[in-house]
């Protein structure tokens, strides 16, 4: 059994058939040989002709549609490396703000630690009396 979803045979068998149909018609044309050949190589020299001319029209419209979308790709690109930068300022900027922040709780914590060191440091060195509230304990 033959597999139709194979499309190399369709085609095979389409221009096998196209061709076979064209040489039967140059045969049994009412023209004459000369005129057969001179009326080929017209439509030939027609043929080409417009497909030279839709080949470089297609052409030229892949080379547009090719620059116009390299176009949009720059400026995507352009707004994207804005946003970057734009991004990477804010993050900056908050990061400084928290770094200021964060010295200031460790000034105000270093302070509070000089403080409570002197304060001990006064009452390690106070001289201890006797009824002073504090009894030595043996």
């Amino acid at each position: 059994m033959h597999d139709y979803r194979r499309g190399e045979s369709i085609l095979g068998a389409f221009i096998l058939g196209g061709l076979v149909g064209a040489a039967l018609g140059l045969l049994f044309s009412p023209r004459s040989g000369r005129e057969n050949r001179e009326y080929v190589s017209a439509k030939a020299h027609e043929y080409w002709g417009e497909g030279k001319d839709l080949y470089e029209t297609s052409r030229a419209k892949v080379v547009d549609e090719t620059e116009e979308l390299r176009h949009k790709i720059d400026a995507a690109r352009d707004r994207l490396k804005e946003q970057v930068e734009a991004a990477t300022e804010t993050a900056k900027a908050k990061v400084s703000e928290m770094a200021s922040a964060e010295r200031r709780m460790v000034d105000t914590t270093e302070a509070k630690a000089q403080e409570a060191l002197d304060r001990l440091q006064q009452k390690t060195q106070a001289p201890i009396t006797p009824g002073a509230g504090v009894e030595p304990t043996l």
